[in-house]
Order: C-alpha cells, then sequence, then structure tokens
C-alpha cells in the first residue's frame, strides 16, 4: 500500500469485476474507497468459490482496503443517503445504469463539479459482460489448435475475464483524468466507458482490425503459436512442457544458442534463402520448419538442464504450470515482494494479498488491507460524511434503512 492519493475519496456503487476493480486500484495507491451495497450484499456478494462459512473469495480480494457501507437501497431513503454520500464526497465510480437513481445529473445537481465514472455494457445501452463481449471481438474463434477446421471448429473462450479487468485499469485512469480536469478548470465530468468499446477499441490499438480489413478475411489459428513471431510451447525430454518467445534478434539469437541448432538453423536459411537472424517476418511463416528442429532437440534435454541453457543465454522462456502449482510457487508468490499477508479476512482463510502492481523503489510497500465486512463501515461514513448524529443513525438501523458489520452473519 502506497499513499500517492492520500486524501482522495471515492464512492464505489458497484458489483462484479470492472467497477470493483477501478476501487481496487485506487485503493492500493492511498484512495479511501468506500463501497455502498444494498445491505443484503451486492449481486457479486456471494459469487463463486464461498468458503465453508459462506464468503465470496472473489468479493474478499476484489474489495481489499475499501470500507463498505450497506444501505437498503430499495427504499427511496437509502437511494437517497447514497445520492448524498456521493454528492458529499465529490467522485464517483459505479456501474449502475445511466438513468437509474444514481445518474450523473441527479448527483450533480447538489454538487456540479461531481466527477463520475461510469462503467456500461455497450455505447448504445445494450447490456453486456466480459464474456459476451469477447465473443463479439471474434479472438474466440481464432483460438485453438491451427488443425481444426475453420468452418466447424467451436470458439474457445478465456477463462480470464480480462475485459472486466481491463475496463477497470482504464475507469480508474479516466478517474484521475476527470479530476486533473477539474483541478484545472472547477468543472465536474461525467466519464462512461463501455465494457463493449474497450473490448473492440483494444482489438483496434492492437493493430488487428486495420489487419482482418486489410487481408479481407480472418485470421488462421495458430495453436500456441505467437503470432508474427517465433514462438510457441515445447516439451522437453522428461516431458516438462514450457512456452518460448523470440520477438527480437537478442532473443531469437539466445534460443539458438540454448537449444544448440545453430547449424540446422542454418541449413533451413541456405534451403529457404532467407535469413531469420533479424527478421520477425521470416520466423514467423518459415514456423513450421523451425517449430520441428527445436522441438527435436528439446526432446533430447530434460527441463533443469534447458532452463539452465535457456537462463544463461538469456532467453525469454517459461514453464507452464498449473494455477494452484502457480499459487504455491516460491518465485511467483512467496518470494515475491508483491504478495503480502492478508490477516482479518472476511473469510477467516489467511493467504497471500497482492500489494499495488506499481512499486516505489526505497519506498515501503506496507502490507495489503483486509476487505471489509459488508456494513463494517456504515456508522463511521455516515457520521464522517454526512454529519449524522449516533442517534439519527440508530434510528436509520432501526428503522433497516441502514445495516452494520454482517460479521456475526449466521
Amino acid at each position: 500500500m502506497y499513499d500517492l492519493l492520500s486524501g482522495l475519496s471515492i464512492i464505489e456503487a458497484s458489483s462484479f469485476v470492472a467497477s470493483p476493480t477501478a476501487g481496487l486500484y485506487c485503493a492500493q495507491l492511498g484512495a479511501e474507497v468506500i463501497r455502498v451495497d444494498h445491505k443484503a450484499g451486492g449481486l457479486d456478494y456471494d459469487r463463486y468459490m464461498l468458503t465453508a462459512e459462506g464468503r465470496s473469495l472473489s468479493w474478499e480480494n476484489l474489495n481489499r482496503a475499501k470500507k463498505s457501507v450497506a444501505l437498503d437501497l430499495q427504499s427511496d431513503e437509502g437511494r437517497e443517503l447514497l445520492v448524498e454520500l456521493a454528492r458529499a464526497t465529490g467522485q464517483l465510480i459505479t456501474n449502475l445504469p445511466v438513468n437509474s437513481f444514481l445518474s450523473h445529473a441527479a448527483v450533480a445537481a447538489g454538487r456540479p463539479d461531481l466527477v463520475s465514472v461510469r462503467i456500461m455494457g455497450w455505447h448504445d445501452g445494450r447490456q453486456a459482460m466480459d464474456f459476451t463481449v469477447n465473443a463479439a471481438s471474434g479472438y474466440p474463434l481464432m483460438t485453438g489448435p491451427a488443425e481444426w477446421d475453420p468452418v466447424s471448429a467451436p470458439p474457445v473462450n478465456q477463462l480470464l475475464p480480462a475485459w472486466d479487468f481491463i475496463t477497470g485499469a482504464y475507469c480508474a485512469f479516466a478517474l484521475l483524468a476527470g479530476l486533473r480536469h477539474r483541478d484545472a478548470t472547477g468543472q465536474g465530468k461525467e466519464l462512461r466507458v463501455p465494457l463493449g468499446d474497450v473490448a473492440i477499441g483494444t482489438v483496434a490499438n492492437s493493430g488487428a482490425m486495420a489487419e482482418m480489413l486489410y487481408r479481407g478475411s480472418d485470421r488462421e489459428r495458430l495453436g500456441n503459436a505467437i503470432w508474427g513471431a517465433f514462438g510457441r510451447d515445447f516439451v522437453s525430454g522428461d516431458g516438462q512442457r514450457f512456452m518460448v518467445a523470440a520477438l527480437t534478434a537478442k532473443q531469437w539469437s539466445a534460443l539458438v544458442g540454448a537449444f544448440g541448432v545453430a547449424d540446422e538453423v542454418a541449413a533451413v536459411e541456405r534451403r529457404t534463402g532467407v535469413s531469420f537472424a533479424t527478421s520477425d517476418h521470416h520466423r514467423f511463416t518459415h514456423r513450421e520448419a523451425l517449430f520441428a528442429l527445436f522441438q527435436s532437440a528439446a526432446g533430447g534435454i530434460d527441463y533443469a538442464d534447458l532452463a539452465a541453457r535457456l537462463t544463461r543465454a538469456g532467453a525469454t522462456f517459461e514453464r507452464y504450470r498449473s494455477m494452484h502449482e502457480a499459487a504455491n510457487d516460491p518465485e511467483l508468490v512467496a518470494n515475491n515482494p508483491l504478495f503480502g499477508p492478508s490477516p482479518a479476512n472476511p473469510s477467516g482463510f489467511a493467504y497471500p494479498a497482492a500489494r499495488s502492481f506499481a512499486n516505489v523503489p526505497d519506498e515501503p510497500a506496507g502490507d495489503p488491507r483486509a476487505a471489509p465486512y459488508l456494513g463494517e463501515h456504515s456508522e463511521e461514513v455516515l457520521s464522517q460524511r454526512l454529519g449524522l448524529s449516533s442517534g439519527a443513525i440508530a434510528a436509520l438501523i432501526d428503522k433497516g434503512v441502514v445495516a452494520t458489520s454482517d460479521k456475526d452473519k449466521p
């Protein structure tokens, strides 16, 4: 945890992945992020996987370092409290609908310099989720074994909700851009970020859209090969599968030396009349011949020996791990300064938790902060942000408009 955003407070009214991620990244850099949920929990409160005690590990990790307020958001009084919190704070992240009670116009009516970031589905208001916009992007139909028939082969969905996480990161950036604009002009802004636009915009930014339009067709499936460069998975003599990548002349030279295939590569160059030393294009075009000779070499060497050679040569490679194996890998987790202890998790389950992905050299990052219990900070926030007296808050609790910590929920 760093305090680069110390003094910045944000109201977050959200669920699932993209919107909570935006708040999480701000919280990890020192912002006070106050997540406001319905008193029974938001739509993602019980998201799989649950511990034996019924706590969501997804919710717990997407809401680290935040404060939690629980209100009856099905009631007019609870909704008005959320609007007042957003007005009093001046910064809002939400994925509630554009025309909901938490619309920018409704909140800005009492706070004209409000900066709000709203995650949407599609720009025209249609609903979307990561896996549906991914279907529209074209990537699932370019993924899979090269030998699959392009007409009848099924799509391959990715397990990582990448568009959600990219959207969350972009929304954190958009919020800070809006705050910079307000600092310069005094004007508030609503910034709408459609998940679908993040997906199709990323397709365009990557050059893939221009490529499809230029070629007039879809890209062929490549299995685990890297598009436009040399890279693929190989299997060592003792059965270890690993990935290599060579996008630069230096990376290519390192691979050739480590695999001990300089003579074989030279023979392919003579046969094809091209040089692979400085040409991504040639390495990709003749990839099948190169893959065959690299696999032949890998099949005669145990992985430990090959990994040592690749490391000495400065090659780019990594062994495939299962995610369970990765979570228990000292190099990736236990000895990685990205991770720290996560005491006092609502789940009661102790495990490593991620700090900010950005690190400041020579400045201690601090330990990750725990996620809150739902409603843990309701009384504190209503008192500090809205100036409500303890008696007024108690009355709201008695009416069921405000809920407090669910630490002891059945």
